[in-house]
């Protein structure tokens, strides 16, 4: 684990002992799990530390930037293996996790593996993002939204921006030539109440794939039109 260790370093990010454990033992359960179903194409030790765990926790510098007077509440939707959510709840002992999956074996390997990894806080949600929206104890309730390899932005934010109250932020994790993804995206992050603030370069050397954190203010609420009915956003997005 020095490999994920030394690269958390420049992120100004000291893990313990226990953490560096729970980190191995998260990759011991992803990779036996994922030989029972599809968690991920990337298996490799190594590569599992650097593509998923380290990627996940390049948000910590953002988060570190966010005055809260109480616990963040942050929310993964899309949350998949459970990255970056559950590598940042590993990292940061203080944040309030919520994981959103809308596939029941995924939810059932999320549960399994924050059980095993001892960490509390954490709420596990089976559905999909346009309908826990329209929930009033989600609605607006969140300080940051994260998501990584969901969908095209113009969709995401739809799916993210309902979800985070004013004055939090929506934080996307891409990588590669993202200039037109951004541009096609402009009318619904205003649509939806936002301002993109910046696009963050992941700036070490451990990434050679252009991996970036592009960053949205929410600055007012979302109209009560928003998110549209599930798949609804995918199909048409707000343009």
């Amino acid at each position: 684990m020095n490999i994920l260790k030394t690269a958390a370093h420049k992120l100004s990010l000291n893990l313990s002992k226990r953490q560096l454990e729970q980190f191995e033992e998260y990759y011991q359960e992803l990779v036996e799990w994922n030989r029972r179903m599809n968690l991920t194409s990337v298996t490799g030790h190594d590569d599992v530390l650097i593509t998923h765990f380290l990627d996940s926790l390049t948000v910590i510098p953002e988060l570190h930037n966010i005055t809260a007077d109480k616990a963040l509440r942050i929310i993964d939707v899309g949350s998949g293996a459970g990255f970056p959510g559950i590598p940042l709840r590993i990292a940061l002992t203080d944040i309030r996790l919520t994981l959103l999956e809308s596939t029941m074996k995924k939810v059932r390997f999320l549960s399994h593996v924050t059980d095993k990894l001892g960490l509390d806080n954490v709420e596990i949600i089976t559905g999909r993002a346009e309908n826990l929206a329209r929930d009033k104890q989600y609605r607006e309730s969140f300080d940051i939204v994260l998501s990584r390899a969901l969908a095209p932005l113009s969709v995401l934010v739809e799916l993210t921006m309902p979800l985070c109250k004013i004055g939090g932020q929506v934080i996307a994790l891409k990588k590669g030539d993202i200039r037109e993804e951004i541009s096609a995206a402009n009318k619904a992050i205003v649509a939806l109440g936002g301002e993109s603030r910046e696009i963050q370069p992941v700036q070490i050397e451990e990434f050679t794939d252009n991996r970036c954190l592009v960053i949205i203010n929410k600055i007012w609420e979302t109209p009560d039109k928003y998110p549209r009915r599930p798949g609804i956003p995918a199909k048409r997005p707000v343009s």
